[in-house]
């Protein structure tokens, strides 16, 4: 089953809804135009379609492979990394002035969402580069950017975030690799860390390690916590590569999925390290990275849906099961598609809303990413609200809904999914880890309520309401798009409901926060994702009504319809349980479980 990568889909986002050609005013857009993003996406596919989707499946079954602590990857792995770091893909979205090309982070996460899509496991090579340099472009002194930045726009250099412990996970003040001060402003770093994506392969000359260490006579708990830049092989004044640092690869984790990823277990023995930022910053500048590393998450769980979507539907098509309820249709058969049977267009039609709806939430919030950098104050500060708001709703909801994609996925398939003759089962099995991540689902939604809801007053989220009552101000008339409309302003009443009931019994009881936090992220999934598809359900009705004869806009008329019958009515089912509160949750003793 030969993976496509959803290029109508995305251009029709970026064009006709977010109509890229308005911001041609905001910083990073300037050189851009509908007509480019269009060849991107073009081009982006190709890559995508011809070199990585191919190795997909081999490199699930051979995985990556430890020889005393050197790493190689899949067969054919290393040559694909190789032609996308000479096709220029990686330096898409980096800052020119260390190499890259310049586009904003909304194009980039578009070609995102394809690599995601055609291999999960090989698009993690790129993407934890490109959090290390984001960490390391945004904290780093000059001199670290000008050393290590360029080859890592290219992706010539790898990079990676190393956080977890054994120790410790969520609970990184619990984190015990130390650093030594040396008299030349280097750093010794010693301890293990373990589960590090892409912490060692053969694809890359050298890796940047970021790594989370406390310096000598910190303080314990986070605060106590520093960011480190920690080469895998030293770097010379003149740039050329020197000795190898004295870290490792002491093994690779046996995982249910991703296998073409390699994941790590590092130990570093006294390695060379610099300093990122300032002392005791260690996790103010980690977020950095993590919440890009989120917002990657996100997309791969979204992919991954994606990628599972169009095999169970080819699937589908070809599959000869059972007679149509009403009569046969296809009479000269001995049976018909499975496509005839309400349930597995249901389960088709619930994946196809949801990943179509998520595409436009991905590139929606990396619209944001981009217009914090505008000269526009007000516009920035709203974008960055944005950010923080909706990073947590858009990883974790995309990446449970992504694996409720590719459960359909196999469902679809019936038997045959659940063998290894057919992709849908290597599609469960690698979007499971992206609910845990980069922050368990838990945790974002914990971090959604206690932390990113209060913050300036709850500025984010008044505003995302505003967003959203002066649209269906705009738009809530009589017409096709009404019941979009009419179903997003219900979704937002309800978020809002459930917003105040937060502020009124979490501060009393922050149980009730906590036991109220993932029912509350659903129904702000829900919501967003209504929004996007009211947005959407408008792009595509002007075209209806101007005459267009293209069924792409009739198709996405009826997609978008399913989702506002038979999914957003979850949002009242999500409110109701949020209300109950902890004491259900809370009563019963630990024993009695």
């Amino acid at each position: 089953m030969a993976y496509k990568a959803p290029v109508r889909d995305l251009t029709f986002i970026l064009n006709e809804v977010l109509e890229i050609d308005r911001y041609s005013n905001q910083v990073g857009f300037e050189d851009l135009s509908s007509d480019l993003v269009s060849q991107i996406l073009e081009e982006g596919a190709k890559f995508a379609e011809e070199v990585i989707a191919p190795i997909n499946h081999s490199g699930d079954k051979e995985g990556c492979h430890w020889d005393n602590g050197v790493v190689t990857g899949p067969k054919g792995w290393k040559e694909a990394y190789q032609a996308m770091v000479e096709a220029g893909w990686p330096a898409l979205s980096a800052d020119p002035a260390y190499g890259g090309q310049g586009m904003p982070a909304v194009v980039g996460m578009a070609f995102g969402q394809f690599t995601a899509g055609a291999s999960a496991a090989f698009s993690m090579y790129p993407g934890l580069t490109a959090g290390a340099y984001a960490g390391i472009h945004a904290n780093a002194s000059e001199e670290l950017k000008t050393k290590y930045l360029p080859k890592m726009a290219t992706g010539e250099w790898g990079g990676t975030m190393n956080l977890t412990e054994p120790q410790c996970g969520t609970d990184l003040g619990m984190v015990r690799t130390k650093a030594v001060p040396q008299a030349d402003g280097s750093y010794k770093i010693t301890g293990q860390k373990i589960w590090i994506s892409a912490g060692e392969h053969d694809f890359t000359d050298n890796i940047i390690h970021t790594v989370l260490a406390r310096i000598e006579g910190a303080p314990a708990g986070i605060k106590g916590l520093s960011l480190f830049l920690v080469p895998k092989v030293l770097v010379n004044e003149d740039g050329s590569l020197g000795e190898r640092n004295s870290l490792m690869c002491s093994g690779l984790e046996h995982k249910m999925g991703i296998h073409g990823n390699a994941t790590a277990v590092m130990q570093y023995d006294g390695a060379t390290g610099w300093l990122i930022g300032a002392e005791g910053r260690g996790m103010n500048n980690m977020f950095v990275v993590m919440n890009e590393a989120r917002l990657g998450t996100g997309l791969q769980g979204l992919a991954i849906g994606s990628a599972a979507y169009q095999a169970a539907l080819e699937f589908a098509k070809d599959r000869i099961q059972g007679r149509s309820l009403t009569g046969p249709k296809n009479p000269e058969a001995q049976a018909d598609s499975i496509m005839v049977h309400p349930d597995v267009r249901r389960m088709l039609l619930e994946a196809k809303a949801f990943v179509e709806g998520g595409q436009a939430f991905v590139l929606w919030t990396a619209l944001q990413a981009d217009l914090q950098k505008s000269a526009d104050e007000a516009t920035a500060q709203k974008a960055n609200d944005y950010m923080g708001l909706l990073t947590p709703v858009l990883k974790a909801y995309l990446t449970d809904k992504g694996f409720h994609v590719a459960s359909l996925g196999m469902q679809v398939h019936g038997g045959s999914g659940y063998t290894e003759h057919f992709q849908a089962s290597q599609y469960l099995r690698d979007a499971r880890i992206t609910m845990i991540y980069e922050g368990t689902n838990g945790i974002q939604a914990l971090d959604l309520v206690g932390r990113k809801l209060p913050a300036n007053g709850g500025r984010a989220i008044m505003a995302w309401f505003s967003d959203i009552d002066a649209f269906v101000a705009e738009n809530g008339g009589e017409g096709p798009v009404k019941p979009f409309v009419d179903g997003l302003a219900d979704a937002k009443k309800k978020l809002q409901e459930g917003t105040m009931w937060l502020m009124q019994n979490g501060m009393q009881n922050p149980d009730n926060a906590g036991a109220a936090s993932t029912d509350y992220l659903n129904l702000f999934g829900l919501t967003a994702l209504a929004y996007m598809w009211a947005q959407m359900a408008k792009a595509a009705q002007a075209h209806v009504d101007a005459g267009s004869e293209d069924p792409f806009y009739v198709t996405k008329l009826q997609t978008g319809r399913y989702f506002v019958e038979r999914i957003l009515p979850d949002a009242a089912a999500h409110l109701t349980k949020l209300k109950t509160g902890a004491d259900v949750l809370m009563a019963m003793p630990m024993e009695a479980f």
